[in-house]
């Protein structure tokens, strides 16, 4: 029943997002939201189908060990009773008759232990399935949040002009939301770069490096990747110098790189890597 809450739940949801005319208009990134919403509710229902499947086939076979055992339970009894009338016969015939009842006994053991193992596969479904729908719950909470989120290039340009302004509260906000909103993308690697500087301008080296690390190694081809390592090695001895000489040698015809070559010259450093007497 829950599963099916959430299903109604989801295409209605999915209705809704199709009549929705957003402010800023249905962008690109909304319609994908929209196609993993219907996905997603497509897969819990062929989930619950493929469930009551499962659930009926096992039922079944639960319905037909228990006739089955209960049967032998009887014959059982039976067998009992006329053992204890016939208490007066020879040995031979109650040597018989309890060979029958345990022959009886072992079968009814068996039974006993098919009908645990179907008990405990119908458990494992139940508990696949509770988990599946959970998984599937929180993607869609999370195409749902994404949804809400204002368009990529109108966080961003917000976040950029208050970077520009020194309102530096309200822009690691609005850097932070992007990256969290529309992770995978160019601009979320200059999100990252200006974090970085956020922290740097604050003294905070440490989330600074954290950040420019990010830069360097999650958005390699990126357009600030040159720039966060040549930040990154400012500030620093030996491993500002390492920073340094890897911006001259991956990026040798970038302003960075000049920066660079100025900085290792101002601290008596050789570009290639051999130090330098100072004078």
């Amino acid at each position: 029943m829950k599963t099916l809450r959430i299903a109604v739940f989801l295409a209605l949801f999915a209705g809704f997002l199709v009549n929705l005319t957003p402010a800023w208009g249905v962008s690109k990134e909304i319609i994908e939201l929209q196609t993993q919403v219907q996905q997603l509710q497509d897969q819990m229902t062929h989930m619950k189908q493929s469930f009551d499947e499962r659930m009926g086939v096992m039922k079944n076979l639960l319905d037909q060990n228990t006739d089955s055992m209960n049967k032998t339970a009887t014959a059982m009894q039976g067998l009992q009773a006329f053992l204890q009338k016939q208490q007066g016969d020879s040995g031979a015939h109650v040597d018989q008759l309890s060979g029958q009842i345990q022959t009886l006994n072992d079968s009814l053991d068996e039974l006993k232990a098919r009908l645990a193992k179907v008990s405990k596969q119908l458990e494992d479904m139940q508990s696949a399935q509770q988990s599946l729908a959970a998984q599937q719950s929180q993607q869609t909470q999370a195409a749902q949040q994404q949804a809400s989120a204002p368009p990529p290039d109108v966080l961003y340009n917000n976040a950029l002009r208050d970077y520009n302004a020194n309102n530096n509260d309200l822009a690691t906000q609005e850097f932070s939301d992007y990256i969290k909103y529309y992770p995978n993308t160019d601009l979320s690697g200059n999100s990252h770069f200006y974090l970085a500087e956020i922290a740097y301008r604050q003294g905070n080296y440490a989330v600074a490096v954290k950040n420019y690390d990010l830069v360097i190694q999650s958005f390699p081809d990126g357009n600030k990747a040159a720039a966060a390592e040549m930040k990154k090695g400012l500030g620093q001895k030996d491993d500002g110098i390492a920073a340094l000489r890897h911006v001259i040698q991956r990026f040798p015809r970038s302003n960075e790189a000049i920066q660079a070559r100025e900085r290792l010259r101002k601290q008596g450093a050789a570009v290639s890597g051999t130090a330098r007497r100072t004078q």
